[in-house]
This record gives structure tokens, C-alpha cells and sequence, in this order.
């Protein structure tokens, strides 16, 4: 019996999930990732309960949660130090069944490449789509060019996912007429530091135009990211470091001590970017598209990389080789589609408080967020209903083996 392929586009932490999700389901998977290494280098990643789940399915779910220290809460605060709210972890549990897990981005990439068959990866194999397919049966399959140091080659595939980020490239091809994602309105920056000498909780800042978090890792080191409303493309002549000791220098602990520990090379700045509309569908031909190439997202709600790796769970529950790849296909975009633009719109909101500047306007918005944590704690982790609470397909995945999911259709939480 032959066996079916499939070609992911893009080795992040979506399309890596995605080729171990189909290589479970028994697909011939490879995974075409542009750069020379599968992100040697990069900053922090928080994973919620929603994409821990999804995890758990394929096996990878304690290995996520063994790269993360344990936490006993996090505080939402003002620059000065004046908390605001208390999230224990404890009403995480209870909640959605447990807290979000933060790792650095560079372990979870090696953790799930770890799992996948030798050789399923090549790197430095940038990839566009020559022809989208046909999915129907006996429908031509779906061709990739690989651009290389030694040349092009190109590649059929029964399916091709792209996980090729926010400007994709694969999407643009599908979907010509849709408008590209727009800026969301502010850049982020992300770093690892040294972790300082005093402790510390774990905590996002709000302040005038722009928001700092800071979390520990499971190493000694320190993740935090920092966004400022600010017009796109623009960097600093300085330095990034620079910029963020004028931005945040003078808040509360840690933030001083983290920026002068901190290797002005390891400060990464990125523009954020939004989908500007829901786009006409996740697919066409035998092609996916996955994650931010399809809906992209403010970091607002910590959502893109969990909503990635429910895209990819969903994917491979739905596409088992031998089903008929067209209605699959129909049915991930209308199973995916409805809450991802969900996630997305609610992200933007809480996006556009962090910009806010003038006094009355933060004051308001203070008031909003420490009143109902006073009132009752557990309602400052109600911005995640929905969402965290989500549960993946019900078929399970055999951990190190391939599995066969039950039939069962995935239930989506909305």
C-alpha cells in the first residue's frame, strides 16, 4: 500500500507540530524550513492549557512541561510596582486544569524535531508552491520548489502545510485578493536575560503606551518581552537595549536590573501584526494553511503558538491518509476558522487597552482590571475562557508510536 506524503512549510513550533501530528497519523512527513538551523536562537514561548492539551495527544505534553519551573503566581502591575492583581496558579488549575507553561522557544523547537523520524527535516530548503493540487480522488498532487544552495528541485506531495508565518508566502499564492495582515498598532521586544539577584514574580506591567513581562525559566534565566505603540519599521540608532532603558529603565523590580544584564545582541525587536479580515478558507487544493500564516495575532492573550499547535492536532485528526482529503480538508476550515478569528479579534481588544497613554484613560483602565481581581481572584483569568478550556480531538496518539485516532470529530470550545 503506498504510503501518502506530506510537506510542511516552515519548522517553527506550529509546523513541527504539525509533521509530528502526521507522522503519528502514518504520513510520510518532511518538514522545508528556510533557515540553516531550526532556531538556535530565539526568546521565551508561553504555552496555555488549551495547546498543552494538544501536546499530551502526541506525546510531547510532560516533555513541555518538564522545560518550565514551577510557579506559584503571577501579578499584573503598574510601572511604580503597584500590583493590581494576583493570579495564583492554584485558580489556573481549578479553571482550565493547569497554568500556562513558559519555555524557551529554542528547547520546545528541539523537543518536538526530537520526536520526528530521522531525516524528516531539512534545512536551509526554502520552499514555495508551484501548484496548489487537486484534492479530490485520483486529483493531481500538490508541488513544492525547493530553492538550494545546490539548485532547484521540486517536490509532490498528497498535502502540503504551511506554516510559513506571517507573511506568507504560500498564503499570498492561495488567496491573492486578501489583504495582507496589517500592523496592529505596536512593536514588541523580546530578550533572555541573566535572572537577577533579588526575586521576583512573575508579572506583566502596564504603563503609558506600552506593557513589560517578565518570566523565569526553568534554567536560571529570565524571559521577558516589552511592546510600545510607536509607528512600524522603526529601530533604534542606538540599539534596542538602549531603547528599552529609556522606555522602562526606571520601573519597578526586576526591569533595571534585566536591562543591565542583558546582551544588547540577545534584545530581538518585531513589529506586531494582525489579520486584517477572516480570510475565505484555511485550505485550497491539498493545501493547509496553519498558525500565524493564516491567523495571525496580537501576543496579547499569549494564543499564536497555542493556536498553531490546535491547528495541527485538528489537521491530523481530520486528514488520516486514506480519508477523503477534500472533505477534510473543508471540514479544518470549518472547525478552525470560527475560533481562531475569535482569538484574534479578542486579542486585538486587549491589544488596544496596552496603547492607551493619557491619565485618565490608564486610570479607568487600572480601575477595570484590579476591581473585579479584588472581588473575586478567579475573575482575572476569565480574559482566557474559551479558550484555555478548549480539549483536543478525542482520539489519543500513541506516545513514540503511531496511533490511530478514534473517529470521533474534535469538539471545539468556543
Amino acid at each position: 500500500m503506498r504510503q501518502h506524503t506530506a510537506l510542511v512549510i516552515g519548522g517553527g513550533i506550529g509546523g513541527l507540530t504539525a509533521a509530528l501530528a502526521l507522522d503519528r497519523r502514518g504520513w510520510s512527513v518532511t518538514v522545508l524550513e528556510r533557515a540553516a538551523a531550526l532556531e538556535p536562537v530565539g526568546a521565551g514561548i508561553g504555552l496555555a492549557p488549551n495547546a498543552q492539551r494538544a501536546l499530551d495527544t502526541l506525546g510531547a505534553g510532560d516533555g513541555l512541561r518538564a522545560l518550565a519551573p514551577a510557579q506559584t503566581a503571577a501579578e499584573l502591575r503598574l510601572p511604580g510596582g503597584r500590583r493590581l492583581a494576583r493570579m495564583d496558579q492554584a485558580a489556573a488549575v481549578r479553571r482550565y486544569g493547569g497554568p500556562v507553561v513558559v519555555a524557551h522557544r529554542a528547547e520546545v523547537v528541539a523537543l518536538l524535531a526530537g520526536r520526528l523520524p530521522e531525516g524528516a527535516v531539512r534545512t536551509a530548503a526554502a520552499a514555495t508552491l508551484a501548484d496548489p493540487g487537486d484534492a479530490r480522488p485520483d486529483g493531481r498532487p500538490a508541488r513544492v520548489r525547493i530553492h538550494g544552495a545546490a539548485g532547484d528541485e521540486e517536490l509532490t506531495a498528497d498535502l502540503v502545510v504551511a506554516a510559513d508565518g506571517i507573511h506568507s508566502a504560500v498564503r499570498r499564492a492561495l488567496f491573492p485578493q486578501h489583504p495582507a495582515p496589517r500592523y496592529a498598532g505596536f512593536t514588541a521586544w523580546r530578550l533572555v536575560a541573566p535572572a537577577p539577584g533579588r526575586p521576583f514574580t512573575a508579572h506583566e506591567t502596564w504603563g503609558p503606551g506600552g506593557i513589560w513581562g517578565t518570566q523565569p525559566l526553568h534554567d536560571g534565566r529570565v524571559y521577558a518581552y516589552a511592546t510600545a505603540a510607536v509607528p512600524p519599521g522603526g529601530r533604534a540608532p542606538d540599539g534596542e537595549r538602549a531603547e528599552l532603558l529609556r522606555r522602562f529603565g526606571s520601573w519597578h523590580h526586576p526591569i533595571p536590573d534585566l536591562l543591565a544584564a542583558v546582551d544588547p545582541a540577545a534584545v530581538l525587536r518585531n513589529d506586531v501584526y494582525t489579520a486584517a479580515a477572516a480570510p475565505p478558507a484555511f485550505h485550497r487544493g491539498r493545501v493547509a494553511l496553519l498558525g500565524d500564516a493564516v491567523h495571525p495575532m496580537t501576543p496579547n492573550l499569549g494564543q499564536g503558538g497555542c493556536q498553531a499547535v490546535e491547528d495541527a492536532v485538528v489537521l491530523a485528526h481530520l486528514a488520516a491518509p486514506d480519508a477523503d482529503l477534500a472533505a477534510a480538508l473543508t471540514a479544518y476550515t470549518r472547525q478552525r476558522l470560527p475560533r481562531t478569528m475569535d482569538v484574534v479579534r479578542r486579542a486585538e481588544r486587549i491589544g488596544r487597552l496596552t496603547t492607551w497613554r493619557s491619565r485618565p484613560a490608564r486610570a479607568l483602565r487600572a480601575a477595570l482590571m484590579a476591581v473585579p481581581a479584588r472581588l473575586a481572584p478567579d475573575l482575572a483569568l476569565r480574559a482566557m475562557d474559551g479558550i484555555a478550556d478548549w480539549r483536543p480531538p478525542t482520539g489519543t496518539y500513541a506516545s513514540g508510536t503511531r496511533g490511530t485516532p478514534s473517529a470521533a470529530q474534535p469538539k471545539e470550545h468556543e
